[in-house]
């Protein structure tokens, strides 16, 4: 058996580290969000855009925090992009286009899955708030002021 597919895998056991932070109980894993982000692109997807692309984009754009970890922004990331870039190519090569695309938001898709992984965590956050009871703004506040499609801000009203 491919021992890659073994650790790309291991994305379903990474915990999102900002809902560990904030105090979510059983917070979701990063392959989670991957998943909540290609549900949103299956719904959202404008007809203009690959749809093909853009769910290769939300299915590979987390994949190196299998090594590197769920980094935040209360984390130190100075070395954050070069090392993930490194266990995508160490990992999974063949992806490592896609991986580039989604970093540098060098296509429409790329830019439009960039906005799906802010709606996705404003999105949960809302979710955790019902469920919990606890205040998460920050994540909805984090989310609105990184969104700049009214269409896809306005699911955080």
């Amino acid at each position: 058996m491919d021992e890659g597919i073994l650790e790309w895998l291991h994305l379903k056991n990474v915990a999102r580290a900002g809902w560990v932070r904030a105090g979510v109980e059983a917070p979701e894993s990063v392959a989670a969000h991957s998943w909540g982000m290609s549900l949103l692109a299956l719904h959202l997807c404008p007809q203009h855009l690959d749809l093909s692309k853009v769910l290769s984009l939300c299915l590979v754009h987390d994949l190196p925090e299998v090594r590197v970890g769920d980094l935040t922004p209360h984390d130190d990331c100075s070395t954050k992009a070069q090392d993930e870039r490194q266990a995508m190519k160490d990992m999974a090569p063949q992806w490592l286009s896609l991986f580039d695309e989604y970093e540098t938001g060098s296509t429409p898709e790329a830019v439009f899955v960039k906005q799906l992984d802010k709606l996705d965590m404003g999105l949960q956050a809302k979710v955790y708030q019902q469920e919990q009871g606890i205040d998460l703004d920050e994540f909805i506040a984090s989310a609105k002021q990184r969104i700049s499609e009214s269409t896809l801000s306005s699911y955080l009203d």
